[in-house]
């Protein structure tokens, strides 16, 4: 395969740029990152002097840029992780998330749908879109997870966004028989998270002994899926997952918010030396709720399993404990990120 990437330098694209570099070497992979806030070329220092890894900075809103890649690079498969991801972000600024999720989905398949048309429609193409359960809305406490079919409800425009973007890719497979993939993933977590996340800005709140902010009463559940599981379930499906198929990802790890914050204070206390406040859960410090703020999400991966026989591997006990030693071994990676402009937001949504 000849890979474009979009969003590569982001957290689970650039996880998932050194799974398939590490599954296969002899691959060309060409990288496609605008290097926003949450992009971070520092996330491809292990694969960028690669004689096959091209890494270029872009917009996939960007047109012509798109269609040059696509064409000199001789591209046969696009893994679309591109995105702004910040439900907090886009309660504050919804536009951006408009223009990349939506309106850069669109330009991408149709820059896509016209170079394979070209091409005279190779049956070995792909259209990889990587999207989130957030679309599904909000479960109750007993709802059954989410499944391929649950409809979609979503509550933030981050989520709209994201809905938006699936739609058109499921439109292009029905209409024009583009060879498209969607598939929806539960929370992730590992290594080089943007430190506005939630573990990453547990871990990093604590080695500065600052407050560890939980929304309203910290009881909101989430599936937590471990990276690099969710990178060989998309190798899986780019390899064997059927055409205009969607498929959710998830962990099987269901965890309320609370106690997820709880078990990273028992690792950092545990794990990290010299912390500022010991023990690290008086830090807990409960913020009004976000506006929109879905109660639980879960996911039916059934079909992954059944289908594809992929099954995630990493507990959450094994993944939380490999993301904090991550984060206390790489202050040279997370501290400069501490920006003023991150420093900014976070005043702003958590004041």
């Amino acid at each position: 395969m000849r890979l474009l990437v979009t969003g590569g330098a982001g957290f689970i694209g650039a996880n998932f740029v050194h799974h398939w570099c590490q599954a296969y070497p002899d691959e060309r992979v060409v990288v496609l990152d605008a290097l926003t806030y949450a992009g971070n070329i520092e996330n491809l220092a292990l694969v960028e002097r690669r004689e096959n890894f091209r890494f270029v900075q872009g917009d996939i809103c960007d047109r012509s840029v798109v269609d040059e890649l696509l064409v000199t690079e001789n591209i046969d498969t696009v893994a679309h992780f591109a995105a702004e991801s910040h439900v907090d972000r886009s309660i504050l600024g919804p536009a951006a998330f408009v223009q990349t999720n939506v309106v850069g989905t669109f330009t991408l398949l149709e820059a896509f749908r016209q170079y394979w048309e070209a091409q005279k429609k190779p049956s070995n193409y792909r259209f990889l879109h990587v999207s989130t359960d957030e679309v599904y809305g909000s479960l109750g406490p007993d709802d059954p997870a989410f499944c391929e079919t649950t409809p979609y409800a979503p509550n933030s425009p981050y989520s709209a966004s994201k809905a938006g973007s699936d739609h058109l890719v499921r439109a292009y497979y029905h209409t024009y028989k583009l060879p498209t993939i969607i598939t929806n993933c539960s929370n992730n977590y590992g290594p080089y998270q943007f430190p506005e996340k939630l573990i990453p800005l547990m871990c990093i709140n604590t080695l500065l002994g600052k407050p560890l902010p939980v929304y309203g009463d910290g009881k909101n559940v989430r599936d937590w899926l471990y990276v690099g599981d969710h990178c060989r379930a998309l190798d899986v499906v780019i390899h064997h997952g059927k055409l205009g198929e969607t498929y959710n990802i998830g962990g099987n790890n269901e965890v309320e918010n609370i106690n997820l914050v709880q078990i990273l204070c028992q690792l950092m206390d545990e794990l990290a030396s010299d912390l500022p406040v010991s023990s690290a859960k008086h830090l807990i410090t409960f913020v009004k709720d976000r506006p929109g703020h879905d109660q639980r999400y879960a996911i039916n991966a059934n079909k992954m399993k059944t289908q594809l026989g992929w099954t995630p591997l990493v507990t959450i006990t094994e993944g939380l404990r490999l993301t904090v030693e991550w984060y206390l071994t790489h202050p040279d990676w997370w501290k400069p990120l501490l920006s003023p402009e991150y420093q900014a937001y976070y005043s702003q949504n958590y004041s």
